[in-house]
């Protein structure tokens, strides 16, 4: 999947949350396409999302977490 649809999909799923939930959503969708994600920065992410850069540390966050998460066994492509 190129970059531009897998933020076209992480967008849509953030306007789509309810609104109390954007955070959560956020993180989820950094979780499943963090693989494919790996080689850009998390200003990069920012830039392209519109978020604020301060987000891009939790982009990071999520990022690192990933690997762990898939230690447990849990599929991603699954979120």
């Amino acid at each position: 999947m190129s970059n531009k649809a897998i933020f076209k999909q992480i967008k849509q799923a953030f306007a789509e949350a309810p609104r109390n939930q954007h955070t959560a959503e956020l993180h989820l969708q950094m979780i499943k396409f963090a693989d494919e994600l790996k080689h850009i920065t998390a200003k990069e992410f920012c830039e392209e999302m519109g978020l604020k850069q301060s987000q891009g540390t939790e982009f990071s966050k999520m990022r690192n977490l990933t690997a762990r998460i898939k230690a447990t066994g849990l599929n991603t492509e699954l979120i």
